[in-house]
């Protein structure tokens, strides 16, 4: 009968990540519908970028109040699940604070989880306060389960942290009272001032409270980790892969298209034929779309870029179109963007394999008003705390709208038309482009 609680919480544990590892792997196998590209240049550099963009939090704190308030959320984030892990060790072993025997460094580690607790509970209602009655425009915009999502991580951190500082407020009364098994270790400079709400009670009343607490957090644990897959949160996990793998190319460079260049290469190559049908079977010589109409025409980073997006709406707020009231906004390219992948992902988990289902990103979920908005000026990829890049997607759509489907704007089809006949935008003849000169 004692061994019950262990055995419980091992199939508790195991359930729990079990099942978050089940949706990771559904993460996993969407991005890697996204076209190849490569991604592991420049390996220092990368590392680099990853530790000073996603643990350093660097283009966080250009917002200073915003930055600082995540900033402690998410220390304390890292650090209070080092206390996760003796949690873990005492339920699978049924020992009490295994890493008591620290002594000092112990009581410093408590201590430390206790004033990151408290101050986490601070920034979360602030955070609150910003996003519910301060009506910042880039929060106020988001409608419906955006905007539900934000609210339930908040409501989950406040839960664990209560519950955390609870658990410690009753262990230190039972401490005070001598109760077996509970030694004196851990210092507790915040659970300290909860100890008035214990008073008078018995031993066994206050070993219910510091179990349940303890059971009740853990589990809360095990809910948020898994709350994680279906959540914009998900970037807790995914910015340091994404930042790892970001484009470290200069900012405004594009990449030529590798099936216009064996196009070209094609049509320079007199010895082949142009019409020729490729053969049977060589998938190879089946030319590429140009551009991107769908998820899977983007490329893995792009589609790593759309889960990873924590959607603060920093990158919409800096768009020049979205200023000016444009319908483009970045945060939105990357929102449809997630959810037109996550709609594939779980056709392919219904059929086995993915069956057209008549949608497209293009269109359907991103229109080419939004996207010919875009003056390309890099903004929203400056902007995004997590080197995620709007811009890419955005220009692949585009690249699909005039390259497949002749479907560029009036003026832009009469910009290309001038520079195939005239060698420059205007429509000027070569020959009489210096008379204003004469005048």
């Amino acid at each position: 009968m004692q061994y019950i609680p262990n055995i419980i919480f091992i199939l508790l544990l195991v359930a729990g990540i079990g099942y978050f590892t089940l949706n990771i792997r559904k993460v996993i196998r969407n991005i890697k519908l996204g076209k190849e590209v490569d991604r592991t240049d420049r390996k220092p550099e990368r590392w680099k970028h990853m530790a000073k963009i996603a643990l350093g939090q660097t283009k966080m704190v250009r917002r200073p109040i915003a930055g600082i308030l995540h900033l402690i959320v998410y220390v304390g984030f890292i650090i209070i699940n080092i206390e996760v892990l003796e949690i873990i060790i005492d339920g699978i072993f049924g020992t009490h604070r295994i890493f008591a025997p620290l002594g000092t460094v112990y009581n410093i580690l408590i201590g430390s989880f206790e004033i990151l607790a408290f101050l986490v509970l601070v920034s979360v209602l602030i955070f609150w306060i910003r996003r519910n009655v301060l009506n910042i425009y880039r929060f106020k915009s988001l409608k419906g389960w955006p905007k539900q999502d934000g609210n339930i991580i908040l409501y989950f951190e406040v839960v664990l942290m209560v519950l955390f500082l609870t658990m410690n407020a009753a262990d230190l009364q039972l401490q005070n009272l001598g109760a077996e098994h509970y030694q004196r270790a851990g210092s507790f400079p915040i659970s300290q001032f909860l100890l008035p709400l214990f008073d008078g009670m018995s031993i066994e009343n206050l070993i219910i409270v510091e179990r349940t607490a303890w059971w009740l957090h853990i589990i809360g644990i095990l809910i948020f980790l898994n709350y994680l897959y279906f959540s914009k949160h998900l970037h807790i996990l995914l910015a340091f892969p994404n930042t790892f793998f970001a484009n470290l190319k200069p900012q405004g460079k594009f990449d030529n298209l590798d099936s216009v260049t064996d196009e070209v290469k094609l049509m320079m190559d007199p010895s082949a034929d142009p019409f020729a049908a490729p053969a049977e079977g060589d998938a190879e010589a089946i030319p590429e779309s140009f551009g991107a109409s769908d998820v899977t025409d983007l490329n893995w980073a792009q589609l790593l870029n759309a889960y990873t997006c924590t959607e603060c709406g920093r990158c919409t707020s800096e768009c020049p179109a979205n200023q000016t009231g444009k319908k483009l906004s970045p945060r939105k390219i990357m929102m449809d963007t997630r959810d037109r992948l996550v709609e594939v992902g779980e056709n392919i988990d219904k059929n086995g394999s993915f069956q057209d289902d008549g949608k497209k990103l293009l269109n359907d979920y991103i229109t080419p008003e939004e996207l010919w908005a875009c003056t390309t000026c890099n903004a929203c990829v400056e902007a995004c705390p997590v080197s995620i890049n709007p811009l890419s997607i955005i220009v692949d759509l585009r690249r699909y709208l005039v390259m497949e489907q002749s479907a560029a704007p009036g003026d832009l089809n009469n910009m290309m038309s001038n520079i195939e006949n005239n060698g420059a935008p205007w429509p000027f003849n070569q020959m009489d482009r210096l008379n204003w000169s004469k005048d």
